[in-house]
C-alpha cells in the first residue's frame, strides 16, 4: 500500500518538474520553480522540500511503518532519483509526448480529486444528535436470537451415542467429557464452550439442532455435520442486542461521513452533463494457427 501511494505522490513531483518546464529555457535547473520553504536535501542544487518528505513519511506511518531516519533517507533517495529521471525526460522532450501529457493530466486530476474528497471529509461535521439518530435507526433493524452453547465433536456416530449415554447418567459431566473426547481443538480445552453465536453463522444441521433445544438441554441423538458427529448442550439464549453507543460511535461517524460524501458526489454527477460516446471495439483476440498435417 505504501508503495502505491508513494508512486502517486512521487508522480506528482515529476508533474511539477515537467509542467514548469513548458515555458523554461534549455537548462534543466530552470525547469523547477523556486522553493522558498525549508529543504530536506538538494539534487544538483535543486531543493527537495521538507514538507514533501514529511507528506510521504506521514503516508508511510498511516500504512503502519515507523517514522525513522532510515525511512526518511529512503524517501529522499526515491525523490532524488525521481527528480533526476524527470530532468532527463525533459531534456529528451518526453514531456511533449501526447501519451505522457495525457498521463500527467490524469495524475493531476486524480490528486486534485483526492484533495477535494479529503476537504469534504474534513469539513463534514457530524453531531452527536446525528450519530444517535443513526444508531437508533440501525438498532431498530437488529432482530433475532443469539445462543450460548457447548459441544463435543467426535468422528464416529457410535462414540457420540456413548457420550450421550454418559450424559444421561451425569449431565454435569459435559465439560469433562468435552475435554477428554472432543476432536475440536479450538473448544475442547474450554470444555466445548462456543460462546455466544448467531445460528446463521453455524452449519445448517448444527443450527437446526440448537434451535430445537431448551435451556440446559443437550441433544438426545448425535448431530451429523461435515465435521463429524456433535453432542450439543444449550446453556442460554437471548435476543441479539446492539453494542453500546459509545463503543460504535467512531465507526458510525466514519459511516455517516462516507454517506455524506456519496451524496455530495452524486449531487455533482446529477448536475453535470455526461455524454458517453461509443467506445471503440475491443481488439480481436488472436486466432490459433491452423493445424498442419
Amino acid at each position: 500500500m505504501m508503495q502505491s501511494k508513494a508512486r502517486i505522490l512521487l508522480a506528482s513531483t515529476a508533474i511539477l518538474l515537467i509542467l514548469s518546464a513548458c515555458n523554461a529555457d534549455d537548462k534543466a535547473k530552470s525547469a523547477v520553480p523556486v522553493v522558498k520553504e525549508t529543504a530536506a536535501a538538494t539534487v544538483n542544487g535543486i531543493p527537495i522540500s521538507k514538507s514533501r518528505v514529511d507528506m510521504l513519511a506521514k503516508q508511510a506511518v498511516s500504512d503502519g511503518k515507523p517514522d525513522t531516519p532510515e525511512l526518511r533517507t529512503t524517501i529522499i533517495d526515491n525523490l532524488a532519483l525521481q527528480m533526476l529521471a524527470a530532468e532527463e525526460a525533459i531534456k529528451k522532450g518526453l514531456d511533449k509526448s501526447p501519451e505522457v501529457m495525457d498521463h500527467i493530466d490524469l495524475v493531476r486530476q486524480s490528486v486534485l480529486a483526492n484533495a477535494y474528497v479529503q476537504e469534504l471529509i474534513k469539513m463534514s461535521t457530524v453531531t452527536d444528535d446525528v450519530l444517535k439518530a443513526e444508531y437508533e435507526r440501525i438498532k431498530a433493524t437488529i432482530t433475532g436470537t443469539e445462543y450460548k452453547a457447548r459441544h463435543i465433536l467426535v468422528e464416529k456416530e457410535e462414540d457420540a451415542k456413548n457420550i450421550i449415554g454418559k450424559l444421561k447418567s451425569d449431565p454435569a459431566s459435559f465439560e469433562k467429557l468435552a475435554m477428554e473426547k472432543s476432536i475440536d481443538s479450538s473448544s475442547k480445552t474450554r470444555g466445548g464452550e462456543l460462546g455466544w453465536f448467531d445460528l446463521g453463522k453455524m452449519v445448517p444441521e448444527f443450527g437446526a439442532a440448537v434451535s430445537r433445544l431448551g435451556k440446559g438441554m443437550f441433544t438426545q441423538e448425535p448431530v451429523k455435520t461435515q465435521f463429524g458427529y456433535h453432542v450439543i448442550l444449550l446453556e442460554d439464549f437471548k435476543p441479539i442486542e446492539a453494542p453500546p453507543f459509545d463503543e460504535v460511535k467512531d465507526h458510525l461517524a466514519q459511516q455517516v461521513q462516507q454517506q455524506n460524501l456519496q451524496k455530495q458526489m452524486a449531487d455533482l454527477k446529477s448536475k453535470a452533463k455526461i455524454e458517453i460516446m461509443a467506445a471503440p471495439p475491443a481488439a480481436p483476440s488472436a486466432s490459433p494457427a491452423p493445424a498442419t498435417k
